[in-house]
């Protein structure tokens, strides 16, 4: 390397304070302010919410932005490309569908179940999933290519059910409204939405054997901000997080999810 005081001027000069600067932005050095883009399935809209703020009031440097919609909407922006840093959906699913486009293990933050709506009263008297079968009742479900779809045909599958359907829909929560406006006597919906609605629909247990569980995993989007994604997927396995789920219906995840 040359050695006269015109390289020296160079080695200390703007040019390089800039290189290195860039080297570190590309490195992550840098730790001011970031805003998270977290896409969410609609049954989470609730508590994302609270755990948002919740994890922004433990690292102020940390906002969030969250997107919210079904499963299958959700993967189709991360299949799109388009801006995102966490992805929640309802089962398993719908992230492999993504894969490649996920950085890190996935993590199940939360478990649910179903139960199937009706309207305040129960004007058809349905007591269990096998009423459901009764000529001339609008049931509804979700579509074949959402989760809560996915899991309505799982449970009749366990009862031995064949169930037709008036409709099927994009969501859970599309499902409920379907039931709530009139449009349909029976959905199959998960119990944290059904809790949601409070006294605006009437549900119907579906005994343990018989239902389904409902896994909620998160992972990391490539090509985000990824260290401070990482460490908010992590917090969502955390006491507190848990406690947030609980504290609208989720279950914990099962045992080594």
């Amino acid at each position: 390397m040359p050695d006269s005081p015109r390289w020296r001027r160079l080695l200390a000069g703007p040019s390089l304070i800039a290189v290195l600067g860039a080297l570190l932005a590309g490195c992550g050095g840098s730790s001011g302010p970031v805003t998270l883009t977290v896409l969410a399935a609609s049954s989470l809209s609730d508590v994302m919410d609270e755990l948002g703020g919740t994890y922004h009031q433990e690292h102020p440097s940390v906002r969030f932005r969250t997107v919210y919609g079904g499963s299958q909407e959700m993967t189709a922006r991360v299949g799109d490309h388009q801006p995102a840093d966490v992805l929640v959906t309802a089962d398993e699913t719908s992230l492999k569908e993504v894969s490649r486009r996920l950085a890190g293990r996935p993590r199940i933050v939360a478990g649910n179940s179903l139960a199937i709506a009706v309207r305040p009263g129960n004007p058809k008297k349905l007591r269990s999933p096998f009423d459901l079968v009764r000529p001339g009742l609008r049931v509804v479900t979700g579509g074949p290519i959402v989760p809560v779809g996915r899991y309505a045909q799982q449970m009749f599958a366990h009862a031995g059910l064949t169930v037709r359907t008036s409709s099927q829909e994009i969501s859970s929560r599309a499902v409920l409204d379907r039931v709530r406006s009139g449009q349909a006597d029976a959905g199959v919906v998960y119990v944290t939405d059904l809790r949601s609605a409070g006294v605006a629909a009437g549900s119907v247990p579906i005994p343990t054997a018989m239902n389904v569980r409902a896994s909620y995993p998160a992972a990391v989007v490539r090509g985000g901000h990824a260290k401070q994604s990482e460490a908010f997927v992590t917090w969502l396995t955390s006491a507190t997080a848990r406690s947030l789920f609980q504290k609208y219906g989720f279950a914990a995840p099962a045992a080594g999810g």
